[in-house]
């Protein structure tokens, strides 16, 4: 496999939600690797920051993910871009019963249907030119249903279904489409998971919290990208949450009698009969 950072000195790469965890971790070693950055978030100041971090030689274009009106001058903006990095994300501490429905509709336009906006904004300049690559970041989410994360799974599923089915469309017309599937990485996600109401879960103990470092994660995922590796897991070597992915393969009906406990396990501390 092609080592960390090959292959991106003097590429364009678009990273959105930068600004931190998995997105800032991509954003430095990107930077290092010599990579023109476009780095993008709401935050500007945090983007100012992860900017400087990275080397300093990158573009910021703030922008809210999911302002579609705003997509078309935003593209316009960045220009050429080599690799988008389709990063911005949200996720969900809550069970399916407590739910406002308001909050999958946000979670689904955050972690779905920006990334494809985005994603058909800029595809068009990649197959005019025959080349370019697409990353999309999922989660082991999108592979395995999570109790309190129902609306969550439900995007990250939908990403994972929309990229695969794109990279058959596209992949010999010269694009490549890669999606990423993280799994406990210590970032600020848990903290700004939405809760039945939609308010940010805020500060308290989460399994993500045991997870590897971004930057970590960041090595693993510029390995994979610059090996043209079509799925990536990203993960601690050994992790729980990665040996799921391969027990969704080989037993399945084992996976879902797993999940249930664990489901049954977060339903009695959680539900509306543990208060």
């Amino acid at each position: 496999m092609a080592a960390a950072g090959e292959g991106f000195a003097g590429r364009r790469v678009w990273v959105t939600g930068a600004s931190s965890g998995i997105g800032a971790g991509l954003a430095r070693a990107f930077g290092r690797a010599g990579a023109e950055l476009i780095l993008s978030g709401r935050k500007v100041a945090a983007l100012e920051a992860v900017a400087e971090a990275a080397g300093g030689n990158a573009e910021l274009l703030p922008f809210e993910a999911t302002d579609i009106e705003a997509l078309p001058d935003i593209v316009a903006r960045a220009g050429r871009v080599d690799l988008l990095v389709n990063n911005a994300g949200i996720s969900q501490r809550s069970l399916a019963e407590d739910t406002d429905f308001q909050v999958y509709r946000t979670i689904m336009e955050v972690d779905f249907f920006a990334p494809v906006a985005l994603t058909k904004l800029v595809l068009p300049q990649m197959l005019a030119r025959g080349e370019g690559h697409i990353a999309a970041v999922a989660s082991v989410a999108g592979k395995v249903g999570s109790p309190q994360r129902t609306g969550y799974c439900a995007a990250k599923h939908a990403l994972m279904g929309f990229f695969d089915a794109l990279r058959t469309e596209v992949a010999h017309r010269g694009v490549k489409i890669s999606t990423i599937v993280p799994g406990y990485v210590a970032t600020p996600i848990a903290t700004r998971a939405l809760t039945a109401d939609g308010t940010p879960r805020g500060e308290g103990e989460d399994e993500v919290d045991q997870g590897i470092s971004a930057d970590a994660a960041a090595a693993i995922i510029l390995e994979g990208l610059a090996a043209g590796q079509r799925e990536i897991p990203v993960g601690a070597a050994g992790g729980m949450e990665m040996a799921l992915l391969d027990m969704k393969r080989q037993d399945p009906e084992g996976l879902f009698d797993l999940m249930q406990k664990l489901g049954a396990a977060v339903v009695t501390r959680f539900g509306k009969a543990a208060a």
